[in-house]
């Protein structure tokens, strides 16, 4: 039983842990679709239309 809750707690930590070149890689993810999105190259999707519950 205690060898379970290690295996958790360990999988829960490792959950927890900031990933630094992956939030680097989102961070220009996310500028790139702002700036596309300025220009025009990129449409939004109302959100009502997102959370809409017949779609």
């Amino acid at each position: 039983m205690h060898e379970k809750f290690f295996v958790i707690e360990g999988l829960l930590q490792s959950l927890d842990e900031p990933n630094q070149k992956l939030d680097e890689i989102w961070a220009l993810e996310a500028e790139k679709r702002l700036n596309a999105y300025k220009k025009g190259r990129l449409k939004g999707i109302p959100m009502e239309d997102i959370f809409d519950d017949e779609g």
